[in-house]
């Protein structure tokens, strides 16, 4: 039933009117609908959050108004700032050092007009009132990734190619932790990353390409089932992928956005890759734990929330073995068991990637 609050001050004079509002503008306030009569003025301005407080003992400031703020320096540089620009370098004394109080914030006030005192405040703990979220980091040691580029427009990709390496190494990735993986086109791009994530040899997958727009609908068609594939095998998977794939009308835009004015996209996706890795560990980390020992694939599918139908048999956790059945849950005519030793796999990938790094 309550809709809202406002403290009306008269300002005395119209001098001290306009002193106010420009002050108050200055400081970023979003302003109000105000009026404008025969009688009266009015200059509003809004806040996202108001409350109304009254207090029994030691009031908390010398103003009556206490606005808080995020960024409590750069408010009292803006007060500072006007203070010097309206009246001089007198009127800075109008204005009080930021000082800590005794409830765990840091606050100060400042007179823009006689008799109107206004205390600026911000809790000395960023996050105090909001959500701790869990986030990932841009710490890439230890992190295996396979990066998929495209052929097609090489002038493009091998830029998006430099810079994502980069990032990955800067972020502290081994030369032998990552495996480059070209591909014809765009269009065969979500094919490899899906074989690559199937092999569980990664813990990302970055795709690199670009699409440039043509006279024909031959571009949408691409771009749409690129994007749609990677965004499905990502999802099916579980391993993050990201997306490095340039969608552009011109040559032009493309050369911006591979490191020419509009920062690269590939050294963007690495970094995004980097940090859905640890964010992924944050999360399973967090949850329950697989069991230990012999466990059984449907067990580790039902973990992982795998929407596939398999039939299963218990294996050891090191050496798991899958017999894909059809839809209607009689085994495939033309499938056969699989069997993947990912200890094995993933030392001998190790190797061939050292050796390719080697000979280079």
């Amino acid at each position: 039933m309550i809709k809202g609050i406002s403290f009306l001050r008269p300002a005395g004079s119209t001098q001290a009117y306009d002193r106010l509002a420009s002050f108050f503008a200055a400081l970023g306030f979003a302003p109000g609908k105000g009026w404008d009569e025969n009688e009266s003025r009015g200059a509003s301005f809004l806040a996202p959050l108001g409350n109304l407080e009254f207090v029994d003992g030691q009031f908390p400031s010398r103003a009556e108004v206490l606005v808080e703020v995020t960024a409590l320096d750069a408010v009292y540089q803006a007060a500072e700032s006007w203070l010097r620009t309206q009246s001089g370098e007198a009127a800075v004394a109008r204005l009080s050092p930021i000082t800590e109080t005794h409830w765990k914030s840091r606050i100060f006030t400042v007179e823009p007009e006689p008799g109107f005192l206004f205390s600026f405040w911000a809790w000395t703990d960023p996050l105090k009132g909001k959500p701790v979220a869990v986030e990932g980091e841009l710490s890439a040691a230890g992190m295996m990734f396979a990066i998929v580029i495209a052929r097609w427009n090489a002038v493009i990709t091998e830029r998006l190619l430099e810079a994502a390496l980069d990032a990955l190494l800067r972020s502290g990735a081994a030369r032998a932790d990552i495996q480059v993986v070209r591909v014809p086109g765009a269009w065969e791009i979500p094919a490899a990353a899906r074989t690559i994530a199937n092999s569980g040899l990664v813990d990302a997958i970055i795709t690199l390409g670009c699409l440039l727009r043509g006279e024909t609908a031959h571009y949408e068609a691409i771009y749409n089932e690129v994007a749609r594939g990677i965004g499905q095998s990502q999802q099916e998977t579980g391993i993050p992928h990201s997306f490095g794939v340039l969608t552009c009308e011109t040559l032009e835009q493309a050369l911006n956005r591979a490191g020419i004015k509009a920062g690269n996209k590939g050294f963007e996706a690495a970094a995004a890759a980097i940090e859905m890795v640890s964010l992924r560990r944050k999360l399973q980390q967090g949850g329950p734990a697989l069991p230990k020992g012999n466990i059984t694939l449907r067990d580790a599918a039902s973990h992982a929330n795998l929407p596939c139908r398999c039939s299963f048999r218990p294996t050891s956790a090191s050496r798991l073995q899958t017999r894909f059945v059809a839809p209607s849950g009689k085994p495939a005519t033309k499938s056969s068991p699989r069997s993947v030793d990912l200890p094995k796999t993933s030392s001998a990938l190790r190797s061939l990637t050292r050796n390719r790094s080697t000979n280079s």
